[in-house]
């Protein structure tokens, strides 16, 4: 079978969509990518995503579907099922949800949080997700959101303030993961404070899911009722969902993913799920994720030496978050600065952030496209005097643009 993306026909029928895909690749290519939230898939995954399975429309689960002509997509759906519970040690997984967003709001659901109900999860502010809480979304207009944060003396997550809040405020559910918060989570403890006031405990997974299947994460499988994550960022998949759980709640995952909260799944968005899963078991999965961490510490330890200050003094996971008052700049400025120096990343508050958020005094910077690459802990000091000249002297953006150009040249992204 030869039948795949086929971009001439793309430029010919539509000049302006194959123009921007053709920038975008020119952009990765040669841009670092240091967004913590993004990474490059492999060939494999981009092809399962681009395939014919986009055509099938596939309602319900494998075997028992609304549609006929589903026994390929079949195939490929419990290809997916069965590699994600290999791969995480999970009793079932779900792997339709079409983005985190969606896994998240499907476990509350599952979990039996309706409206007015209390959940207890990680303040925005100190790193929490959209999904955790925040007053704009789903969860913090449908749902009694208690949040917990960090301390000012070390900016570690509050173990003692947790367990306070939780014997206070009997939450249904518990949620433990973060989008900014740079550090490892005792899921244990966790497990431990949900268990005593009788809550759910439930783990959003988003960022460090690649790390766990690499082995260089701990993983909340053990521990928790269940387990949200997206397949991109650091597990190198498409962009997506996927939920874990105990047998127990099986059957209320599945009917919260379908028929409650979605329709026809991606087909083709889950077989590249399965392609991901099992590039995660080989070897060269886990020494990439080795190596992400590595650069991520080495990358905090070279920007600290250019006059950051590392929120929390560093990191354990893919991505740093960075306080620039120091230097007398704000997130955004920062961000569009490097940005024009061909650096794309985040600007981000940090914990107590006196700005907005959309001015914010920090950047996160994240590790996990870079070590894809193939750059390991010595590119990292590279980078970190790179980005040191773009936020020291404006002056400097084009001469730093010239040797981004110069070092991704060496680690060539689809090249």
């Amino acid at each position: 079978m030869t039948w795949g993306p086929d971009y001439g026909a793309l430029e010919a029928a539509d000049p302006q969509i194959a123009g921007a895909i053709a920038d975008e690749l020119r952009r990765q290519r040669t841009n670092l990518q240091l967004i913590a939230s993004e990474n490059l898939t492999s060939p494999a995954v981009l092809a399962a995503q681009g395939s014919v399975l986009t055509n099938k429309y596939a309602e319900g689960y494998p075997g028992h579907r609304y549609y006929g002509g589903c026994e390929f997509v079949d195939v490929a759906e419990s290809l997916a099922i069965e590699r994600a519970k290999t791969l995480f040690g999970a009793e079932h997984a779900n792997v339709q949800p079409h983005a985190g967003a969606q896994a998240n709001m499907a476990a509350y659901h599952a979990l039996g949080v309706g409206h007015g109900d209390t959940i207890l999860a990680m303040s925005l502010p100190h790193g929490g997700h959209l999904t955790h809480g925040s007053k704009v979304n789903f969860s913090g207009k449908w749902f009694n959101v208690v949040p917990y944060g960090v301390r000012r003396s070390d900016e570690l997550i509050d173990l003692d303030e947790v367990a306070e809040l939780a014997r206070e405020h009997r939450p249904k559910v518990i949620v433990a993961g973060a989008t900014a918060y740079p550090r490892t989570i005792d899921f244990g403890a966790f497990a431990s404070i949900a268990e005593e006031v009788g809550a759910s405990f439930m783990v959003d997974a988003a960022h460090f899911a690649g790390l766990i299947a690499g082995g260089v994460h701990p993983s909340p499988v053990p521990h928790a009722d269940v387990v949200t994550f997206t397949t991109h960022k650091t597990l190198r998949g498409p962009r997506g969902g996927t939920i874990l759980c105990r047998a127990e709640h099986a059957k209320a995952v599945d009917k919260a993913v379908f028929p409650f909260l979605q329709g026809g799944p991606l087909m083709h968005a889950i077989a590249a799920k399965a392609v991901a899963f099992a590039e995660a078991t080989k070897p060269d999965f886990a020494e990439y994720a080795q190596r992400v961490v590595d650069d991520a510490r080495a990358l905090a330890e070279a920007l600290t030496g250019e006059g950051l200050r590392m929120v929390s003094g560093g990191t354990d996971i893919h991505y740093l978050l960075a306080d620039l008052s120091d230097l007398d700049l704000t997130g955004a400025e920062a961000e569009t600065r490097l940005d024009a120096a061909g650096i794309s990343l985040n600007k981000n508050a940090i914990p107590f952030d006196p700005r907005p958020p959309m001015v914010a005094s920090g950047i996160r910077v994240g590790t996990a496209s870079v070590a894809t690459q193939g750059m390991g802990p010595a590119e990292m000091v590279e980078i970190a005097r790179l980005i040191g000249r773009v936020l020291k002297a404006a002056d400097e953006v084009e001469a730093v643009r010239a040797d981004v150009a110069e070092l991704v040249g060496r680690f060539p992204a689809y090249g």
